[in-house]
């Protein structure tokens, strides 16, 4: 990486999305969160951008998150099955239990 290249916003909304990730896992206060992804946005270089996650971790990339051993999303749709299922359940019970005590 050629840290004299001028940065495009691609390349700041991608630090600003790593700056999120340190700070949803507690490496980064919101107050340097703030601090930082401002100094994000007036960053000119990618020596800048760098220089703002210099002592922070390596993440492992988002795309790594979404492996086949990772099936968040499988698991969510189960979940929103099984509230759906809660909930017509309770409609029946409920509607049952109205047509019972008119």
């Amino acid at each position: 990486m050629d840290v004299e290249l001028r940065a495009s916003d691609d390349d700041r909304n991608r630090v600003v999305a790593e700056l999120h990730r340190h700070t949803t896992a507690g490496r980064l206060t919101l107050d340097e969160f703030s601090d930082r992804v401002g100094a994000v946005w007036t960053s000119r270089t990618l020596g800048d951008l760098a220089a703002l996650t210099r002592d922070l971790p390596a993440l492992p990339s988002p795309a790594a998150d979404a492996s086949p051993g990772g099936d968040h999303a499988g698991h969510g749709r189960r979940e929103l099955l099984v509230l759906f299922a809660v909930a017509a359940l309770t409609l029946l019970l409920l509607g049952g239990f109205l047509a019972v005590t008119r």
